[in-house]
């Protein structure tokens, strides 16, 4: 009975092979292609900076049958995103108190512009995107963290390029 089933084992293996082999198309991959925004990217891409040391590079974020999270509307600073870092993010470790964030205070996640050479969300946006939606590292384990339907709006904030508000108003590096 093994012998049987290595054996028909064996020959499916063969024919996956074969069969496969068959499936292949030819396509250019902008894997790891530079990009200084999402423009630079074509579809399925989107610029981020998820790969270390590599700065902001073209990268598929989507698996196969997963909807296109860049459909709809862009998620605004104002109106999706800030009430999101200001619940999960903000209150001991990248805002005003930063102590929960391991001495990280070059950048706060309250502020939407850079302010006195201290980064804003947008110029973290990337960051934000990769360690939120991409690798989910952050938040830490046991703090409150962002539903499935908040991480989207992230990420298609992020995508979109990461507006601030709808109606196109300067910031003012304040939350």
């Amino acid at each position: 009975m093994k012998r049987i089933l290595q054996s028909l084992s064996s020959s499916l293996l063969g024919l996956c092979a074969v069969v496969t082999a068959g499936c292949f198309l030819e396509a250019p991959d902008f894997s790891g292609k530079s990009c200084e925004s999402v423009a630079d990217c074509p579809q399925p891409y989107t610029c981020v900076a998820a790969r270390p040391g590599a700065g902001r590079t073209c990268e598929v974020l989507n698996a196969p049958g997963v909807s296109d999270p860049n459909t709809g509307p862009v998620p605004t600073w104002c109106q999706d995103i800030q009430p999101i870092l200001a619940a999960n993010c903000v209150s001991s470790c990248h805002g005003a108190d930063s102590s929960g964030s391991n001495g990280r205070s070059d950048f706060r996640l309250d502020m939407y512009e850079m302010d006195g050479g201290v980064a804003g969300a947008k110029l973290m946006a990337p960051r934000i995107h990769a360690r939120t939606v991409v690798f989910r590292t952050m938040p830490p384990p046991g703090n409150p963290e962002p539903t499935e339907e908040q991480r989207v709006l992230i990420d298609r904030w992020a995508a979109g390029g990461a507006p601030f508000c709808a109606d196109d108003s300067a910031p003012d590096g304040g939350p």
